[in-house]
């Protein structure tokens, strides 16, 4: 039993893979802390679930852009967001 619940989690894992290599980074940083919580919290089948609510939710964003302007006395300013 235990090995076909790992081989329908992978079968489930791979079937998701292309969606989520064509998604926005935050459904890809949010499915993958769902399913790492939940693969803590409640193994193989909790990671699976925790990966979808994850990725529906959305997660944080990792990279950050620059956003720069030129002020009304002509020097150049920076941000990071």
């Amino acid at each position: 039993m235990r090995k076909l619940i790992c081989a329908a989690a992978l079968a489930a894992c791979l079937a998701i893979l292309p969606g989520a290599v064509a998604a926005s980074e935050k459904h890809i940083t949010g499915a993958a802390i769902g399913a790492g919580i939940g693969a803590i919290l409640a193994g193989p089948p909790g990671a699976i679930l925790g990966g979808a609510v994850g990725a529906y939710v959305k997660g944080p964003t990792v990279t950050k852009h620059r956003y720069c302007w030129t002020g009304k006395n002509g020097r150049d300013y920076c941000r990071w967001r």
